[in-house]
């Protein structure tokens, strides 16, 4: 069989064709346009594509009849329209259903975050685990949940809206926190995540750097930018220890620009700790197996996981995955 699934981010559209094993017999990307119609039309060119391609390479494989697509924002249980997105062009929008009409086929969306934690969940990093949080840290902050090869998107699909609460334990310099795009101020998406880095960089130095430079800087032996990235850790640390008062995972999956950064890996968890509502605690922080492909391919496993009938619905607000190096080789 043959599963089709798109990843809708911030910088890139990506759509790939698998097996029932997993492997990608097409894959195609393009950057993402920044207006909705032009996004539909480029998903519809991406998987005509892709699907193209696989049937040349194995013309017998059947395929699923419907597409998978990973999107920042949340879909309304009641309106049934794109609701919090990042990409601010998608929300008010019938998302699911202009795509189906554009398609000709059924269309499952998700989040992005969550088409993540499927990808590694599954077949990933996390591969055997029974419980994953995935942890996007792009140019925003966004989660996705599997319990059981299953994911938890919640009843009105609100599960994993971990870049809009607040930053947990803040100091005082940390309050009110700045504006967020929701309208709110000090989401933690506005602190933990690259944009949110590279903001709290340029306030404290009046250097305007990219979360890219940043890092690099650190590595070079910049006092600077060693210090916000201790800011990072101390926050990413809070934000993650109110994810395990809650939801106790056994793997965190780390995906997105920053997610890159090796030193995050072996810092991170003594940030985490203090604020873990327990005399022990204990979680595997892990790169995303399949890296900024990793998104694509958990939104076919939409459908190669659950079918057309019940295939996952709500989407909920996340960030797009992109890479700071391509072989992951950064560190602090």
């Amino acid at each position: 069989m043959l599963y089709i699934g798109v990843d809708l981010g911030g910088t890139k559209i990506e759509a790939a064709a698998l097996s029932d094993d997993g492997a990608v017999l097409a894959r195609e990307r393009t950057a993402t346009p920044d207006n909705y119609d032009a996004a539909l039309q480029t998903i519809r060119q991406l998987t005509t594509s892709v699907e193209g391609a696989a049937r040349n390479a194995l013309p017998a494989l059947g395929l699923n009849p419907g597409i998978g697509v990973g999107a920042p924002g949340s879909v309304s249980p009641k309106a049934g329209i794109v609701r919090n997105a990042n990409a601010v062009w998608l929300n008010g929008r019938a998302f699911r259903e202009d795509l189906q009409t554009l398609l000709g086929r059924p269309v499952a969306v998700s989040n992005d975050a969550n088409c993540l934690a499927l990808s590694e969940a599954l077949d990933g990093a996390a591969a055997g685990a029974a419980s994953v949080a995935a942890i996007i840290l792009g140019t925003g902050y966004g989660g996705g949940l599997v319990i059981n090869g299953k994911l938890v998107e919640g009843a009105n699909g609100l599960a994993g809206e971990i870049g809009h609460v607040g930053l947990p334990w803040p100091n005082e310099d940390e309050v009110p926190g700045p504006a967020c795009w929701c309208g709110r101020h000090g989401c933690a998406e506005t602190f933990v995540s690259g944009t949110g880095f590279a903001r709290d960089f340029k306030t404290r130095t009046g250097r305007n750097l990219t979360a890219r430079e940043i890092i690099a800087a650190a590595q070079a032996g910049d006092e600077d930018a060693e210090q916000a990235f201790d800011r990072l850790l101390s926050r990413l640390g809070r934000a993650l220890a109110g994810l395990v008062n809650t939801y106790d995972p056994e793997v965190f999956v780390l995906g997105g620009g920053l997610s890159n950064v090796t030193s995050l890996y072996e810092r991170l968890p003594a940030y985490v700790a203090p604020y873990v509502f327990s005399d022990a605690w204990a979680a595997r922080f892990v790169p995303a197996r399949f890296g900024d492909s990793s998104g694509v391919r958990g939104a076919a496993y939409l459908w190669r996981e659950t079918g057309a009938a019940d295939a996952p619905q709500p989407i909920a607000p996340s960030l797009t995955l992109t890479a700071l190096s391509a072989d992951g080789s950064l560190s602090v």
